[in-house]
């Protein structure tokens, strides 16, 4: 027998999950919410959530914020970078100085 661990919760749209933490973030309705492509399909679930609240949904955005202010996000960590990175690099862009 499986031992669950955390609480069950029930989102607003009626799926139920297991959270451990306080994290009120149902993971089916964040894998819906998931883009198919572009840079941000790229990232973990809360390094694009923490750019998407930030006002951060295009590269052109992304490009006006510097490494280490894109690291001072809450949920944003270092694996993002490399990502990022590259996704502005293709697109003839980078990173502010």
């Amino acid at each position: 027998m499986a031992i669950i661990k955390g609480n069950l919760r029930t989102c607003n749209k009626g799926h139920k999950y297991y959270k451990s933490s306080d994290c009120p973030t149902c993971p089916t309705c964040e894998q819906e919410r998931k883009p198919n492509n572009g840079f941000l399909s790229l990232l973990s679930a809360p390094a694009r959530r923490v750019l998407e609240n930030n006002g951060i949904t295009t590269l052109q955005k992304l490009s006006a914020y510097s490494e280490i202010e894109i690291l001072q996000f809450h949920g944003m960590g270092p694996a993002s970078l490399p990502k990022l990175r590259s996704a502005l690099e293709e697109n003839g862009l980078a990173f502010r100085k």
